[in-house]
């Protein structure tokens, strides 16, 4: 019942006190931060890891966003309570964001699913305060007060949690972040130029269409489409004979794993070129695709990207893979955390890199998605911003969690809220210091960097 998970996520504080996190520091066997990418580079494409790198140094923010695996190790390291959820496993700010529902309204929620995996709780908790205080650094905010948002950030959390430990779980299931509220708040108390870049950003999201992409990534030649070339970003697969067997029988695969009412729909549609192309910062050097498909008209145009899926971060320090497929582990993760998921999003598997099984997972490329550039955002837009990432986790974790059970630990105190805190302050000052060793190694040679980002 819920009084009794709530009973017993109190009576592990005797064992495990909220205020833990307040004194973290790394490890005395902690492993090397560089060493820990380097091992990631080694099974990633080679002539895309100095993109990686490239794109990892240009802030300390920048380089925590691809230090996933850097981070998910000290995790290990702590003391939870031991309440697992399905886990983001690299919930940091960036990786929230507003997209387009199937019923076409939009949503704000996580939009990062490359790590998820059963894990504590915290994990992901203190993925996000740390950003928070990374992301203030970076923005030149005082550190008082990037201490005071990843301690807010705790608090909504916090709170949420124990609003939906209040709910059915019907409720919690359907409950999501009321995005046109959240929109109206940020008319009301934003300044004329933060309303203006929202403004900017909510435009750049509608463009963000199938059909809009089309002019921007692909052109006629000889009357048919094809994808435009932008070496190294966007490179053309090869039109041979093998090459389009392999992609019949990756589609093929694709399509068996989603609902069967959108077979219909995918028999429309015929895929007519495909191209390698770089996104993101932390999943550079995975490999990553897309492919252009059209209907029965030649503007009626559907795009959907392919993204490698490696082995969660979280995985080795916490339980073996559920999943024989690490596409399929994405897709349930996403599933199980969103509150409404792309109808598109499935799973194949393809011989890409020498002759061994690659696992992907798909999804749509453009569908009104946008990410908040984090980046630049004054104080008032940050604070907001931070609420809205922390009720979007909170949410996520009650959907395959036990609201009860970690609001029962968690409590009505600010115990939580303050060790979070001072666990963000003091590993964004590791991950300067991890930065700094990075940027070294980079200099003398050891991390192979490129300039084009």
């Amino acid at each position: 019942t819920h009084t009794e998970r709530s009973s017993w996520g109190r009576s592990i504080r005797d064992g495990v006190s909220r205020k833990v996190w307040s004194d973290w520091s790394p490890a005395a066997d902690r492993p090397d931060p560089v060493e820990l990418l380097l091992s990631q580079s080694a099974v990633r494409v080679p002539d895309l890891v100095p993109i990686r790198h490239g794109r990892m140094l240009v802030s300390p923010f920048t380089f925590y966003r691809g230090a996933a695996l850097v981070m998910a190790a000290d995790l290990a390291r702590t003391h939870s309570a031991g309440i697992y959820v399905q886990a983001c496993g690299d919930a940091h700010l960036s990786n929230f964001g507003a997209f387009a529902t199937p019923e076409r309204t939009m949503a704000f929620d996580i939009n990062d699913f490359d790590e998820s995996h059963p894990a504590p709780f915290e994990w992901d908790v203190a993925r996000l305060a740390a950003s928070i205080v990374v992301a203030a650094d970076d923005n030149g905010l005082d550190r008082k007060l990037g201490r005071g948002l990843a301690q807010h950030a705790a608090q909504r959390y916090r709170e949420q949690l124990r609003l939906l430990s209040e709910e059915t779980f019907l409720d919690v299931w359907y409950s999501k972040v009321d995005f046109e509220g959240r929109a109206q708040e940020a008319r009301d108390t934003y300044s004329k130029t933060d309303l203006k870049r929202v403004g900017k950003a909510a435009r750049k999201a509608q463009r963000k269409t199938n059909v809009g992409a089309l002019g921007r990534l692909a052109e006629r030649v000889d009357g048919e489409w094809r994808i435009k070339a932008d070496p190294p970003f966007i490179v053309p697969a090869q039109r041979t004979s093998r090459v389009r067997k392999n992609l019949d029988g990756f589609f093929g695969q694709y399509t068996a794993s989603l609902s069967s009412d959108l077979l219909p729909l995918m028999r429309h549609y015929e895929v007519v070129d495909f191209a390698r192309k770089v996104v993101g910062v932390g999943s550079v050097g995975t490999e990553a695709h897309i492919a252009l498909l059209i209907g029965n008209r030649g503007d009626d145009a559907r795009w959907l990207q392919m993204k490698e899926a490696t082995d969660s971060v979280l995985e080795r320090s916490t339980i073996s893979d559920l999943f024989k497929r690490q596409g399929e582990r994405v897709v349930f993760g996403q599933r199980l955390m969103q509150a409404s998921s792309d109808s598109f999003l499935g799973w194949a598997s393809s011989p890409v890199r020498q002759k061994k099984r690659v696992d992907f997972y798909v999804r749509q490329l453009n569908d009104y998605k946008t990410s908040a550039e984090v980046s630049g955002m004054s104080e008032r837009r940050l604070r907001l911003y931070v609420e809205v990432c922390a009720e979007a986790l909170a949410r996520a974790h009650a959907r395959s969690g036990s609201a009860s059970a970690i609001s029962g630990y968690l409590g009505k105190g600010q115990a939580f809220d303050k060790g979070m805190s001072r666990f963000a302050v003091a590993y964004a000052d590791q991950n300067q210091r991890d930065y700094e060793a990075f940027a070294a190694a980079a200099a003398d040679g050891r991390m192979p960097v490129s300039k084009e980002i």
